[in-house]
This record gives C-alpha cells, sequence and structure tokens, in this order.
C-alpha cells in the first residue's frame, strides 16, 4: 500500500572530522523517500530548483518513487550548510538557504489524494494542516516536526496534532513541546493532543514508543564508523513507516516492528554520506540486520 510524503528536497553541505562533502543529495523527503521505497511504493510532493542534477532525480526514479508532485522551479535549491564534532550527536548549522522552497505550496496531485499512508516531514505545520485538508481520508497520518516550528508556531503545531495517529520527534523536541524534562511526561502530554502514538528518537541511544497499549525501548545499533548522521531521523521515519504500509496494519506488534526496521535503516543510512549507504543497500542485508536487532535486544 503506497505512502505519500510531503516535504522538503534539498542539496546539503556537511563536514564532519574526516571529511566534506558539497550539495550533497538531502532534505527531509528524500531520506524518508528512499528509506520507505525498500518497503512500499512512495510518492512524493515538494520543490527543487532548477539547479537540481538530474542524477539525483533519476535515483529517485531508480528507487521507483513517484516524482509527479517533485515541482521544478526557476531558481535554486533549498541548500542547508552543517557541521559535526567528533560525537557526531548534533550538527551546527552553518547556514540555511530556502531558496525556491521559500515559496512552497504543496498542491497534492489528485492522483495521490487518496493515499493511505500520509507522511508530514519536517515542514511549517500550517503547510502540513493545508496538506491534511487536500486528502480523502488516509488510514494512517504521522508526522514530524523540529525545535524552529516549536518555538514559531506551537500553536499550529499542537492543532495539527489534533488530527495525526503518530508522532515522530526527537528527545530535545518532546521537551520542548510539553516543557516537560521527563520524557515519559511528555509523550503522555502529547497522546493526550490527539495522537496514538508517540516515537521520540534518541540518536544513537535508540528510540521510544508510546502508546496505549504500554511503552516500548528500542537499542540503538552499536556501530564502529559513523559517517554522516544527517537525515537519520527522517530515514528512520522511512524506515518505520514503510513497514507499517506493507503489513497495512499499525497494531502494537507491529508498531514495535516497525521501530526496529527505522532503526535498521538509520543504521545504514549514516554509514556514509548523504544517502550513498542507500545506492548499494540490499533487502537481504535490511532482513539480516534486523535480525541483530532481534538478537541485541533478546535477553530470555
Amino acid at each position: 500500500m503506497g505512502i505519500l510524503v510531503v516535504g522538503s528536497v534539498a542539496l546539503d553541505t556537511v563536514e564532519t572530522p574526516f571529511e566534506k562533502r558539497e550539495r550533497a543529495l538531502g532534505g527531509s523527503a528524500t531520506f524518508f523517500s528512499v528509506s520507505a521505497s525498500f518497503f512500499a511504493p512512495v510518492s512524493l510532493v515538494a520543490v527543487v530548483g532548477n539547479d537540481f542534477p538530474k542524477e539525483h532525480i533519476d535515483f529517485l526514479k531508480s528507487r521507483r518513487i513517484n516524482l509527479k508532485g517533485l515541482n521544478i522551479l526557476e531558481g535554486r535549491t533549498f541548500h542547508w550548510q552543517g557541521s559535526y564534532k567528533y560525537d557526531m550527536n548534533e550538527a551546527v548549522t552553518h547556514s540555511t538557504c530556502l531558496n525556491v522552497f521559500e515559496r512552497f505550496k504543496p498542491v497534492i496531485p489528485s492522483e495521490y489524494r487518496g493515499k493511505q499512508y500520509l507522511f508530514l516531514a519536517n515542514i511549517d505545520p500550517e503547510l502540513q494542516m493545508s496538506v491534511l485538508d487536500q486528502m480523502e481520508r488516509p488510514r494512517l497520518v504521522a508526522c514530524d516536526t523540529m525545535n524552529f516550528w516549536i518555538q514559531g508556531k506551537r500553536d499550529a503545531l499542537i492543532a495539527l496534532l489534533k488530527r495525526v495517529n503518530i508522532v515522530v520527534l526527537n528527545e530535545a523536541e518532546a521537551r520542548q513541546l510539553t516543557q516537560q524534562p521527563n520524557l515519559v511526561k511528555a509523550a503522555k502530554m502529547i497522546m493526550a493532543w490527539g495522537p496514538s502514538n508517540v516515537v521520540i528518537k534518541k540518536g544513537e541511544h535508540g528510540a521510544l514508543l508510546f502508546g496505549r497499549e504500554g511503552i516500548f525501548s528500542a537499542p540503538g545499533f552499536p556501530l564502529e564508523e559513523i559517517a554522516d548522521p544527517t537525515g537519520a531521523g527522517d530515514t528512520f521515519a522511512g524506515g518505520f513507516m514503510g513497514h507499517l504500509a506493507r503489513e497495512k496494519n499499525a497494531d502494537w506488534k507491529t508498531l514495535r516492528q516497525a521501530v526496529i526496521y527505522g532503526s535498521v535503516m538509520a543504521s545504514f543510512n549514516v554509514a556514509d554520506f548523504s544517502l550513498d549507504r542507500m545506492r548499494t543497500l540490499t533487502e537481504k542485508e535490511i532482513a539480516y540486520r534486523y535480525r541483530q536487532f532481534v538478537t541485541l535486544a533478546c535477553f530470555e
């Protein structure tokens, strides 16, 4: 069953203590789409400039991502520049040039409006709401956000949460949104606003899933080397939503499995810059690492 994602497609300049890449393929919707495409068909709504390299479009098409909703406008593509220190846990933003993304007003093609699975990637919550208004009763809606929207458009974000089933955010964002230092209390507060499930990403330390059935804690996969953490959270969300769409289910068991698949996809993506590792990734590798996660977390 297909997934619709609405968000950013970007060109990223990323520097780590070990390497630097200029204008590499990035963007929240890009990382999500490529990750989810290993599990289910994906349709993308985003905007790029006419400087966006054809090789990137060809790569997205090679992942069988439907690009009818990718608008190419006169101007330059959204460009983010950042760097990481040795702990690789937090990016330092040096510049954010919205370019054509500043004019992004998502219009959902008619053939996409009946999609049953919708992921609202990290964009203005008012734009996320406008996407929901164009949809025809999706079966499951999940959204992401960031500290910028929490600080500047908190009321709009809380209004959006009343209409989504799942929210995915990191631990700092969960605390900022709820003004609660405790993540259990923060998740309960968010669920009281509307979502039936909350996923709190904890970077290399794994993820927490909260729902009416309880709490599930997933470990982070131990990695010897991390090349580029950019897009790890979006890649996680892609694996998470991809599994739910593939199984056509969102019960507690499937949600827990989805968290593990999200962690699997993120663990692969951080192994190289941009989406380079995803270009060579195979379904066999995904299945094997999923089994490794099961062994890692098993204690009986």
